[in-house]
């Protein structure tokens, strides 16, 4: 199963919005250029700027960003989508085979679709459970 790219909207901001009055605050951190590596290549991962992944990072409840919910629920929207498919196209195989046609390769196309989506579910909801 492909993985489609996120759209930019679910995808969110590289950067943090900014704050009402600034932010007032700043915070200087060295690292060494294999910290820096990891941290650039962890940034570009999540898809934010390395400040925003160490305040996240420090600032996250039980070791969850709000970059890696948006992300969780973009994966389960996408997989919603998905699953909505398949139905629609098992419920076309249903009707054809109501109607007298031959199942022919698509079935088995839809039912192993259907069992990565569900794979995929399986695997998104320790995630979930975790999150809470």
């Amino acid at each position: 199963m492909a993985d489609a790219p996120v759209p930019s909207r679910v995808r969110g901001r590289r950067r943090r919005e900014n704050a009402p009055g600034g932010r007032q605050h700043t915070h200087k951190v060295g690292v060494t250029a294999e910290e820096e590596a990891l941290l650039l290549q962890r940034a570009l991962e999540a898809d934010v700027t390395i400040p925003r992944l160490m305040v996240e990072a420090a600032l996250a409840e039980h070791g969850e960003t709000s970059t890696d919910r948006r992300r969780l629920a973009a994966e389960f929207f996408h997989t919603r989508r998905l699953l909505a498919s398949l139905a629609n196209n098992v419920n076309q195989i249903a009707r054809g085979t109501n109607a007298g046609e031959r199942p022919g390769d698509e079935l088995h196309h839809a039912l192993r679709a259907v069992r990565e989506v569900s794979a995929k579910i399986d695997e998104l909801l320790p995630q979930l459970v975790s999150s809470r």
